[in-house]
């Protein structure tokens, strides 16, 4: 399985995914999955300043590959 520009791009569409989805829910059912949105954003922000992201770890023992250059 390959993702163009490495793990990052993939990073940000489940992140924008997850956040899509909680927002549908949280109109659509409970507001508490808008708790859910707040937690993507906040590991988001946590992502750019440390590095550190779980996603990405997850990504990686799924055998997802990460390419250091973009090819166009």
């Amino acid at each position: 399985m390959h993702v163009e520009c490495g793990k990052g791009s993939l990073v940000r569409l489940i992140a924008g995914i997850f956040v899509l989805v909680s927002v549908i829910l949280g109109f659509s059912f409970s507001n508490y999955f808008f708790y859910f949105t707040g937690l993507v954003g906040f590991m988001l922000i946590i992502s750019a300043l440390t590095g550190f992201c779980p996603m990405e770890i997850i990504l990686k023992a799924l055998g997802v590959e990460q390419r250091d250059v973009c090819k166009r």
